[in-house]
């Protein structure tokens, strides 16, 4: 049976099949026993959907089918919800009709889940370009399925994020931008001052009601003119932020970077940087990832190229 029924594309499957039937393989290896030149991106798929880590390991058959099947449900009571929004447009249009001139150029909506709703139907209609500056790369809602934006990257949807510098004191936080950057959602860090800021097709623009107070929603904007002025500003923004591959190495980064290069077994590196031996190979994945490598000697040779050691 295909998992394609379950949210997978075909190459997806493969590999995800691939990685258990061999638990230990390297990327290298996967690629040319599979056919799959672009395994690192699938990979980064995976990685994003929860079914892979790291390590190459793949999750269990039983937690893997279950996560897909959660994550079915869940997306379609989002698109079931989409739905309503078709009443918010019979309104617009009644009042249009009536008034026989444009209205809700401005509109308070109330909460941040119909804020993604509307998003992601204004992507899902029309996915051309999607500007995003917020505070942090993560979503603020850990259970929030990333799949419809994966698939809207896919047909072609053009993504900037624009996230804080003061994030990156969260260790989680640039491994998931790789990971978005890697799909085709381009990350950058900035160090100015950050308010959340969305902007859809030049056109849609989603700023906070309410700066101190994030339950207060979001001004839905449509007026051209004030489109185009924040649209500039996060251009602007964007332009003197520094790329993920600017970032400077992180404490453990480095430790396990100089661990790579003096020892002979990933046992003896682990120890000396006080890690699991898992957790020092998830290290190095991501460095390797960092870095644009696929062996651990090119990984030092690029590492000496940039200064890190």
């Amino acid at each position: 049976m295909s998992l394609a029924s379950l949210g997978l594309t075909v190459e997806q499957e493969r590999l995800f099949r691939y990685l258990l039937r061999e638990p230990r393989v390297d990327v290298d290896r996967a690629a040319a026993d599979l056919l799959l030149p672009d395994v690192r991106a699938v990979l980064a798929e995976l990685d994003a959907l929860g079914l892979v880590d790291g390590t190459l390991t793949a999750l269990p058959p039983a937690a893997a089918v279950d996560l897909l099947v959660r994550r079915r449900m869940e997306q379609t009571q989002r698109q079931l919800t989409e739905l309503t929004l078709a009443w918010d447009v019979l309104t617009e249009l009644a009042e249009e009709h009536r008034s026989g001139r444009p209205v809700q150029m401005v509109e308070h909506v109330p909460d941040g889940r119909t804020v993604v709703r509307r998003l992601r139907a204004l992507l899902a209609g029309d996915p051309g370009e999607f500007a995003n500056l917020k505070i942090s790369a993560l979503s603020g809602t850990p259970d929030c399925d990333h799949t419809p934006f994966v698939r809207l990257l896919a047909r072609g949807l053009r993504s900037r994020t624009l996230f804080s510098a003061h994030a990156l004191e969260d260790p989680a936080q640039e491994p998931y931008a790789r990971s978005q950057h890697a799909l085709g959602d381009l990350h950058r860090v900035t160090t100015e001052r950050v308010r959340h800021l969305a902007i859809v097709n030049g056109a849609v623009a989603f700023v906070q009601a309410d700066p101190g107070n994030p339950k207060a929603g979001a001004l839905q904007i449509r007026q051209p003119g004030l489109v185009a002025v924040l649209a500039d500003v996060f251009d602007g923004m964007w332009e003197r932020a520094r790329d993920l591959d600017d970032l400077p190495l992180s404490p453990i980064e480095r430790r396990v970077l100089r661990a790579l290069t003096c020892h002979d077994t990933d046992e003896a590196a682990a120890r000396s940087v006080n890690v699991s031996v898992r957790k020092f190979r998830a290290h190095v994945a991501d460095l390797m990832a960092r870095l644009g490598v696929s062996t651990r000697f090119q990984a030092a040779l690029r590492a000496r190229e940039r200064g890190w050691l």
